[in-house]
């Protein structure tokens, strides 16, 4: 009996993670080499690079279109050809709003004018760079002139809407107020639009991030109360990237769509302020007090309204096309030179940047440093290497976007994978990603060292999560949005990974005037030591995807994450049935007319429609096909010859482009993945399965039982292309 080639490559990539002189889609004699090639590459790193080169490149601001942020692109350029790399700079020609007027004032039943303006603080002179520093707005707000009575509406979310629906108040003509956090930021004037509001105020409340969390910058690491975290509130979950163009490269001469079109664009005026500016608006409301699980840390009885508080919101921006320069550096491999593992981080800041995205943008660079010494001693990689800085992500991953949407036909043949960084700081190992590649990135994980604790980052990771009720297993978290890694795997269907460290690096500089190198040097990660750390584990993977025998990919680890995500959906579709089923229940046996409060007048709640039966049983069957044809991989990787493997490998490389549909998702085609998407209304936050899970929490069961049949067919693609290999 032949054995399929895909049986006898898989074989190796499962039947030797637990010993220990392997290494996943190693040989063993290779697996010695690369083993003695990463302790080298670990022993070159440097932390005093990564001081040196924050100071430079977090000297003065940088967003995209600055002086400042074209000279860091060039520099960076000129440092990867230095060590050994061809490097070039492809600019694109994208969108940006810069705030002209902004005006926000209380017109009653007092008067307040909101300063709008961070003050400098002492011993950081970064904070102190007056009229260069880019105004506290949000990009991608409309433009607008409004003044209506306020409503407070918590962090602006679905629920907080169905608590206010309960209340019986309505933001339909108002303008509303919304803390940061809970959600991502492009969310809270998405929400107010589609029900009504004509303006959105987003502040950060100091119980979530400022003075009830520790002490303020410049004592400690928190937002101070003239902070004001800035941000894209660009509807992302519909596309990322430049507004103009979507779907294709904003090259100099690409057409644009007129900006009056652009559907990202939000549909009403929306300005974050500070607790300082909040806080006379949010004492100014009268009508219920809000409920206990939305009240903030200001000294003040938060009440709800609508109003007696009246705002008045004025904002104009300067629509201009602004040069988005990305630094692409490239190490020729010497095997394999059209297949690809590339590395990215955004090299573009709201204002100095130097947690954001700078403390990730020189882990990269100081890894790319090493891998390039190593190269020029002639331990080059085998598969190419393309290391990635990409601008304008802070507005809405425009530099990385519009580069996959113009390369995307030569990315999908060629890239094995890409791994992305950004912000970084000490504590625990964060990764998440495509979980063919899970196993992977434990097997990594295990032989990185944390600096602090004197075990794995694998062990440490371990140990959080258990305290925090996981689980013994290394995991990786799934893919939603807010870096650069969403065009690859979402839209080009690119196997991925996000890494980075944190949580001992909390503080309220995100975003701000703050975030300077004094801040991240007192706070964040002082020697740098989880700036080397990232760099050594983002470069053991970037090496072990160059150089594995069989790339390494591993698919049960996949299909056991991707069963539990639909259990988790039925389980959802089950729940809210008994839900229905106990409320229509109570109201037949008068329950709810027997606890009414009796001096209030009473409306006896109306029956809801009984949730109808949803037939997983086509996605069920399919998994539990994929699951034997998976389970039924060999484990004799001798036996495959050189271009056998070589054959794999190209199977394998566009595996996860089988898990995508080319209609895209609903109402969002640019959006190709099946298995993970940022949520319509959680924006970064990840859906899994997002076609079925969001029509079943929208309660479109006619939607679901369709997305089922999009969902099982997709898998069938996925698992007649793993049949192949």
């Amino acid at each position: 009996m032949r054995i399929p080639i895909f049986t006898l490559a898989l074989c190796f990539t499962l039947g030797f993670i637990n010993a220990q002189e392997s290494i996943l889609g190693f040989t063993s004699e290779n697996a010695k080499k690369q083993q003695q090639l990463e302790a080298t590459f670990e022993s070159k790193l440097n932390a005093n690079n990564l001081d040196e080169w924050m100071q430079l490149m977090a000297a003065e601001p940088h967003w995209v279109g600055t002086e400042y942020g074209e000279k860091n692109a060039k520099w960076i350029q000129k440092q990867f050809k230095s060590w050994g790399y061809d490097a070039k700079i492809e600019t694109y020609h994208v969108l940006f709003p810069y705030p002209k007027v902004r005006v926000l004032e209380m017109t009653g039943p007092t008067s307040y004018k909101a300063k709008l303006t961070a003050v400098p603080v002492e011993g950081d002179k970064f904070t102190a760079q007056g009229d260069a520093l880019l105004p506290s707005y949000n990009a991608f707000s409309t433009d607008g002139d409004v003044e209506a009575e306020l409503v407070f509406v918590n962090y602006g979310i679905p629920k907080d809407y169905e608590e206010l629906e309960k209340l019986g108040i309505d933001v339909k003509g108002k303008i509303v107020i919304a803390k940061y956090q809970g959600s991502w930021r492009g969310i809270k004037p998405k929400l107010a639009a589609e029900k009504g509001a004509i303006g959105c105020i987003i502040y950060s409340d100091p119980q979530d991030d400022g003075y009830v969390r520790g002490d303020v910058y410049p004592k400690g690491a928190f937002k101070n109360k003239t902070g004001v975290q800035r941000g894209s509130v660009m509807d992302m979950p519909t596309y990322p990237g430049d507004v103009l163009t979507p779907g294709y490269g904003a090259t100099k001469d690409a057409k644009r769509l007129d900006r009056k079109n652009a559907p990202t664009i939000t549909k009403i005026p929306v300005l974050p302020i500070s607790y300082e500016d909040a806080e006379p608006l949010l004492a100014a409301l009268d009508g219920a007090v809000a409920p206990d699980s939305w009240k903030g840390g200001l000294p003040i009885t938060y009440h709800i309204g609508p109003g007696p508080a009246k705002v008045h919101l004025k904002l104009e921006f300067d629509w201009q096309l602004k040069p988005a320069h990305n630094v692409i550096a490239t190490i020729k491999g010497t095997d394999y030179p059209d297949q690809w593992v590339m590395r990215g981080n955004h090299h573009d800041a709201w204002v100095h940047g130097a947690n954001d995205p700078i403390s990730g943008m020189v882990a990269l660079m100081e890894e790319a440093r090493a891998v390039g010494e190593l190269a020029k001693k002639g331990q080059k990689p085998k598969r190419t290497l393309v290391y990635c800085a990409w601008d304008a992500e802070e507005p809405g991953l425009i530099g990385s976007t519009e580069w996959v949407e113009d390369h995307k036909k030569e990315l999908q043949e060629k890239v094995v994978a890409y791994i992305n960084t950004d912000g970084n700081g000490r504590g625990f190992l964060g990764a998440g990603g495509s979980h063919s590649l899970q196993a992977m990135v434990g097997e990594v994980a295990g032989a990185v060292m944390d600096p602090q604790k004197g075990v794995s980052i694998k062990e440490r990771r371990i140990a959080v999560d258990l305290v925090n009720g996981g689980t013994e297993d290394f995991e990786l978290y799934a893919l939603g949005s807010g870096s650069d890694y969403t065009p690859f795997i979402q839209h080009a269907g690119i196997a991925s990974l996000n890494l980075g460290f944190g949580g001992e690096n909390s503080g309220g500089e995100y975003h701000t005037i703050y975030d300077t190198y004094p801040h991240y040097k007192r706070f964040k990660d002082p020697g740098f030591a989880y700036g080397i750390a990232l760099a050594n584990t983002a470069g053991r993977i970037t090496l072990r995807l160059a150089n594995a025998d069989v790339l390494p990919f591993e698919f049960k680890q996949w299909h056991k994450t991707v069963s539990g995500y639909l259990d988790e959906i039925m389980k959802l579709t089950e729940d809210m049935r008994s839900g229905v089923k106990k409320h229509n229940k109570m109201v037949d046996k008068n329950v709810f007319e027997l606890a009414a409060d009796p001096k209030k007048p009473f409306v006896k709640p109306e029956k809801k429609e009984m949730i109808p039966y949803l037939d997983f049983t086509p996605l069920q069957n399919e998994l539990a096909e994929l699951k034997i044809s998976i389970d039924a991989l060999g484990s004799d990787m001798s036996k495959l010859s050189k271009n056998q493997r070589d054959a794999v490998n190209l199977k394998l490389m566009k595996a996860e482009q089988a898990l995508t549909y080319q209609a895209g998702l609903p109402r969002r085609s640019w959006y190709k993945h099946q298995i993970y998407a940022p949520g319509f209304y959680t924006g970064y936050g990840v859906k899994t399965l997002p076609s079925v899970r969001e029509a079943v929490e929208q309660k479109d069961w006619k939607e679901a039982q369709e997305q089922i049949g999009v969902l099982t067919q997709t898998l069938k693609r996925f698992h007649e292309h793993v049949k192949s290999m």
